[in-house]
């Protein structure tokens, strides 16, 4: 049995950061976007995802830019919140997971959006061990996010695949000897695991 690294993000749930930027930004054609680029991805989220930053004083940020409309520093978290949905095949996917290996839940996150899921999708609780970003300070895009899970858990790189959606995690992954399923959809995904299992004694 071995130990699956599960990412969030497109992977058990949808993310749509343009919803958020469409429910706050004040008039202008192009005035979204610019909130994309500035909040959304860039130095002020990764600051954000590797608890540098307090949720607190990155929506104070939000909430005294002109590019956003007024709107209750409340309002503004729950906007930043929804940004998820469903994802097809997710909650069965991790079922099928769950029934044949140990299941860590590794995500780059920020404390509002992991709160939130923590509320709204039943398969993301109760799981063996949790490795987010905000908590350990490091983005999966880094070796030092793995080296921390092989350092934490005493578990060996060849005992671990993580399921991501991002080539550059799972680059990251493979420098510190852990391989990596790229995710797209559940149906493939699972049969990679498969495959997986059929070639590794340790995922039998």
């Amino acid at each position: 049995m071995g130990v699956i690294l599960l990412d969030i993000g497109n992977v058990m749930v949808r993310v749509d950061f343009y919803a958020f930027c469409n429910a706050v930004a004040a008039p202008g054609d192009r005035i979204p976007l610019q909130i994309f680029d500035r909040y959304c991805v860039g130095a002020l989220k990764s600051r954000l995802d590797r608890g540098l930053l307090d949720p607190a004083a990155f929506i104070d940020l939000m909430a005294e830019d002109p590019l956003l409309r007024y709107m209750q520093r409340e309002c503004m978290i729950t906007a930043w919140q929804e940004i998820f949905s469903p994802l097809e095949g997710a909650l069965e996917g991790v079922r099928a997971l769950c029934e044949e290996h140990r299941l860590w839940i590794m995500s780059d996150t920020d404390p509002m959006h992991f709160d939130f899921l923590s509320l709204t999708v039943p398969h993301l609780a109760n799981r063996e061990r949790y490795y987010l970003s905000y908590m350990y300070g490091s983005l999966k895009s880094s070796d030092e996010a793995f080296r921390h899970v092989l350092t934490d858990s005493g578990v060996q790189p060849e005992q671990l695949l993580l399921i991501d959606d991002r080539e550059d995690n799972c680059d990251s992954a493979a420098r510190q000897g852990i391989r990596s399923v790229r995710f797209s959809s559940w149906p493939e995904t699972l049969a990679a695991i498969k495959q997986h299992s059929t070639n590794s004694s340790l995922w039998s």
